[in-house]
């Protein structure tokens, strides 16, 4: 059985090494997913990228709800929502943005060429 009291302990107990590990993660997986995304790298590896670029996000979220759960209401806070949220939004815009290219690009594919006589 998972108990969350431990868990927010833990959290509470290891914030400076969660935070060291979390917010690069969350930066580097996002310009990563970006960068694919500028490459116009198949859509499956820009899902994978944005995937664990999310899952950083979220844990960095998770992470930072056990601060206001326990009544921690700083900067910091507010600074690593408004980062994580922004990398979230952030990774799937890239997605989107990328399936919609690679349905363009299917669709170019298919389409005859037109040519002027």
């Amino acid at each position: 059985m998972l108990d969350l009291t431990s868990l927010f302990e833990f959290s509470c107990s290891h914030c400076i090494a969660i935070c060291a590990t979390l917010v690069p993660a969350n930066l580097l997986a996002t310009s990563q997913v970006m960068l694919w995304v500028w490459l116009e790298r198949p859509l499956a590896q820009v899902q994978l990228t944005a995937g664990v670029a999310s899952f950083y996000a979220t844990l960095l979220l998770l992470h930072v709800f056990t601060w206001f759960a326990i009544g921690v209401v700083m900067a910091p806070t507010f600074i690593l929502i408004i980062l994580s949220s922004v990398c979230l939004a952030i990774n799937l815009c890239a997605v989107l943005y990328s399936r919609r290219q690679a349905k363009e690009r299917r669709w170019a594919l298919w389409m005859p060429k037109l040519t002027v006589q």
